[in-house]
């Protein structure tokens, strides 16, 4: 669903998938990301998902974070905004959605095919005289 890319602090070049909300970012363990850079609180911010507004990033109080190098308390995220915690930053990135294998929908139609081409020959064998 959703993709934060790591692009600097001890962690830069990793990616962490958000499949489920809320997603807790900070230093404790219990976090969902955890991030040991400088600046980087024990339970620095969460990222949620509201149907109507789409994705939401939450500062806890007193921490700071920035959106595209802006000081944000509570903010609307879009894809590819930068986000900065402490000496940290992330993107926050739309994942690539995953395909569902077509192989059952495929032998379906192949067989319905084999099944219309022996009815067509039965008919004829059957029509003719």
């Amino acid at each position: 669903m959703v993709q934060l890319n790591i692009l600097s602090g001890r962690q830069a070049g990793g990616q962490r998938a958000v499949r489920r909300f809320p997603f807790r970012v900070g230093r404790a363990p219990e976090n969902d990301l955890r991030l040991d850079d400088d600046g980087v609180w024990d339970k620095h911010l969460v990222l949620e998902f509201q149907k109507k507004e789409g994705f939401r990033l939450v500062t806890v109080a007193g921490a700071l974070a920035a959106v595209n190098g802006r000081p944000v308390q509570d903010q609307i995220l879009r894809n590819g905004d930068t986000l900065t915690l402490g000496s940290a930053k992330l993107q926050f990135w739309l994942a690539a959605p995953v395909q569902r294998g077509l192989h059952t929908r495929e032998n379906f139609v192949w067989a319905l095919v084999a099944i219309v081409a022996v009815a067509q020959v039965s008919l004829v064998y059957w029509l003719l005289p």
